[in-house]
Parts: structure tokens; sequence; C-alpha cells
């Protein structure tokens, strides 16, 4: 009898037959699953996060000045009731009795060249009595660089900027579309944005600060 031509009939089957013997070895004959592993290149969850934001505290009237560290007319600082303002921020936080938010952990305000000093005298006392310095390398406008640095460094983060350019920090954040969250920052000095991450969902909640008479 002429042998089978290679590759079929027969013969064929048995090539066959043979080279599946070690991949049923390898699967067991359980009927169980092997096991699977992660997907190439799946990024692992965020880190949980916990980001407060405010505006600088209160800035002079048009027409009017405000004051620096010194006690010098200075358009760009704040006014009287803003630098009150700025010596009562630090009931917000503990250790102070009753506060209502967590103690900052790293501290930032709008700096960069030629930027106004409001931010930074906002929060130099706060700074101070954290004993935690103002990081204050980026300007307004540079939103995406400040939310890496805010999002890779210690939490909670407090952050004290324009508020022209706060939707662009919480657009950069990635906590723009939480529910409740205004598209623009109110007429007032007087609040905190917390936004918190957690299994890698935002969620956002407005808080009156209530230091000053007047103050909502």
């Amino acid at each position: 009898m002429p042998e089978a031509p290679t590759g079929t009939g027969p013969r064929r089957r048995a090539v066959l037959a043979a080279a599946l013997v070690p991949l049923a070895a390898a699967a067991g004959c359980s009927g169980e699953e092997a096991p699977r592993t992660p997907a190439s290149g799946q990024q692992p969850a965020p880190k949980d996060a916990v980001v407060m934001v405010i505006r600088h505290a209160e800035k002079p009237y048009a027409g009017d000045s405000g004051w620096d560290e010194d006690g010098e007319d200075d358009a760009g600082s704040l006014a009287g009731r803003g630098w009150r303002r700025a010596e009562e921020l630090p009931r917000l936080f503990p250790p102070a009795k009753g506060a209502a938010l967590p103690r900052p952990a790293a501290v930032f305000a709008a700096g960069g060249k030629g930027a106004p000093v409001r931010c930074r005298q906002t929060v130099t006392a706060l700074a101070t009595a954290l004993r935690t310095p103002v990081r204050a390398e980026f300007a307004v406008g540079a939103e995406p660089a400040l939310a890496h640095a805010v999002l890779a460094g210690p939490m909670p983060a407090l952050v004290c900027w324009e508020h022209t350019g706060i939707p662009r920090l919480v657009r950069a954040l990635g906590a723009h579309q939480v529910l409740g969250l205004p598209a623009s920052w109110p007429d007032r000095y007087d609040l905190v944005w917390q936004f918190t991450r957690r299994s890698g969902r935002w969620s956002f909640r407005e808080l009156p600060q209530q230091l000053l008479s007047g103050d909502a």
C-alpha cells in the first residue's frame, strides 16, 4: 500500500493528536479555566485625594489700595478685610477646636514671576501655623502643571487661586463633571470647595468659611 502523502489522511491526524497532548496536560483535565493575567498596559486606579480650593481673600475696591506686609500701600495686595481673613484662616483646620476641614499636608498658592501676591498673602498665616511651606511656583494659566503637582503630593492639599482660573484647575484635576459643581466661582471670598476622590470617583461639597462678621 503506498504511503499517504505528507499532511493528509491518518498520518496527519496522528501528528495533530500528538501535538495536542502537551496542551491538554497544561490546561488540566478538570475543566477549570486557566488563570487570567491582567490586560497588558492596564492602568492602576488613581490614588485617593482630598483637594480644598479657596479664592484669595478680599482685594481693594476699584480706586482704593491695599497694603503689603510692611503696611505700605499696594494695589496688588490684600485689603484690610482680606488681611483679617488671612489671619483667621487657621481656624478652619485642626488643631483648631471644631474645625470642619481636614488639616492640609500641602499648601499651594498662585505665584510665578510678576504674579499678584494676594494668594500667597492669604495663606501665609495658615502655612506658618501648619509649619508647611507655601508652594508658589505655578502661575495662573498653568493649572495642568499645578494639578499634576497637587495630585502627586501629600494629601490633603489646599490651593489658594485666582477665581478666574479655578474652573481650569478643577478641569485639570479631572473633577469638573461632579454633581452640584458651579460653572464658575461665585463673587465671594468666604467659601471653600472641597473635592474628594475615592476609588477613582470625585465628589464635591461647598462650605462657608464663616470667619468674619458678614460672612454668609
